[in-house]
Order: structure tokens, then C-alpha cells, then sequence
């Protein structure tokens, strides 16, 4: 093997990995970086989670029509929260 093909840097990721193992090398962990949209998602899907996991329609049964539409942050505004959906939802159904 030429000496240039010695020094060149892997291009495929399995001969990179194969070759880290040959060496001893332990694999680094990556790096992700969260951006703020997804905090946002993240956040917004724990507080889905929180609530019950709820349907389109039991969002319209607690909070209006626009209920699907609206953010957890406008929905806790609007005077039920993530935690307290699944008591609402109750006294709404009855």
C-alpha cells in the first residue's frame, strides 16, 4: 500500500470503526446539541405525557374548539394546566 493511502483519512464509517477497534481506541460520544426549538418539543411533549396523553377531541371537550391549536402555555393561561387536565376532562364529560 502506497504511503499516501497509509496516512489518508478513513471514508466509511465501518472502516473507521473497524479500525478504532484494532487500535484500542474507545468511541467518543456525541455531541447533540439541543436548539431551542427543540426544548420547546421536548417540554411540550413531556406536559402531553403529564396530561394523560389526550385526544384532539378531548381537547375540544375541555377547552373549546381551538383547543388542539393552542399551546400548553395558552392552555394554562386559559385555567387548566398539563397536571390538572385529567380532572377537568372528568367534570367536562359529565
Amino acid at each position: 500500500m502506497p504511503r499516501k493511502k497509509k496516512n489518508a483519512s478513513l471514508k466509511h464509517k465501518a472502516a473507521r470503526k473497524r479500525n478504532r477497534a484494532a487500535s484500542g481506541e474507545k468511541p467518543q460520544a456525541s455531541k447533540k446539541s439541543t436548539t431551542g426549538a427543540g426544548k420547546n418539543r421536548a417540554e411540550g411533549i413531556r406536559l402531553f405525557a403529564l396530561a394523560g396523553r389526550p385526544s384532539k377531541q378531548d381537547f375540544v371537550e375541555v377547552y373549546g374548539p381551538n383547543g388542539p391549536k393552542m399551546t400548553w402555555e395558552q392552555r394554562a393561561a386559559a385555567g387548566v394546566p398539563a397536571e390538572k387536565f385529567q380532572a377537568a376532562l372528568a367534570s367536562a364529560m359529565r
